[in-house]
């Protein structure tokens, strides 16, 4: 594993401990959206690294989307760091979890819960995902409705991808004015996410799941019951999972 150094340009703070650092790196090597980079930290004298996915395609700024960790060893130093701070970053990035690794189909089905979230948004900022799909949903579930991170920007490609772009937050405890109250696989049960999307998951569709790992074998045992399942080389489906832990 190979370091390259990083400086934090600014951060955007989205709720108490929900935050997106924006990194200067310009020594890190391309990479396909999807992918992970590590992050890294001297700490009392040790070396704490930890994996995380970017939420910006390749720049020489990478955006870094985090929840602090109560008592965990590396999220409370990085909400902590300061515009001008240093970090580490590996220079080579890792994982399959990108669209090159995806199956075809008509629909692209961007599933998360919390910082899950942050493969989709590199993947949107690019042209690749709008080349291959014609719809285009994105399911956010979080606990709180201040959790909710990026609506801006799923609100803009609405309003630029008319017809094609559907963004549907899901939130647990609280109700929202946008958002459906719940949890994704009650939502997927009770046919409001389907309804609320304007499309139905079927075997002509793409499904990328990323987060809570009891969420993903939830839902994807849920979509099994329709006869969806998951993508593999030998064995093509429509699922494509990321698990976070």
């Amino acid at each position: 594993m190979k370091w390259t150094p990083g400086t934090l340009r600014s951060k955007t703070v989205w709720a108490e401990g929900l935050f997106t650092l924006h990194v200067d790196a310009p020594e890190v090597l391309p990479f396909t959206p999807g992918q992970f980079l590590q992050l890294g930290l001297d700490i009392a004298g040790e070396e704490v690294k930890r994996p995380y996915s970017v939420a910006s395609p390749h720049s020489e700024i990478l955006d870094f989307y985090i929840v602090e960790v109560e008592d965990g060893k590396l999220t409370p130093s990085l909400n902590r760091l300061q515009p001008g701070d240093s970090l580490k970053i590996t220079e080579k990035a890792a994982g399959s979890f990108t669209l090159d690794h995806s199956p075809p189909g008509n629909q692209l089905w961007l599933i998360a819960t919390g910082t899950g979230l942050a493969p989709y948004i590199a993947m949107l900022r690019t042209e690749e995902p709008w080349d291959r799909y014609q719809q285009i949903v994105v399911v956010h579930g979080v606990r709180y409705q201040a959790d909710l991170s990026y609506v801006d920007e799923m609100h803009r490609y609405a309003r630029e991808r008319t017809g094609r772009f559907c963004y549907v937050p899901i939130v647990s405890r609280e109700d929202g004015p946008e958002s459906l109250r719940g949890r994704i696989t009650h939502r997927l049960e009770d046919g409001s996410l389907e309804e609320r999307a304007g499309v139905e998951f079927n075997s002509d569709c793409c499904i990328l799941m990323c987060g809570n790992p009891d969420m993903l074998t939830d839902l994807e045992a849920q979509l099994l019951e329709r006869g969806i399942k998951k993508h593999r080389r030998k064995e093509p489906g429509q699922i494509v999972v990321e698990r976070y832990w």
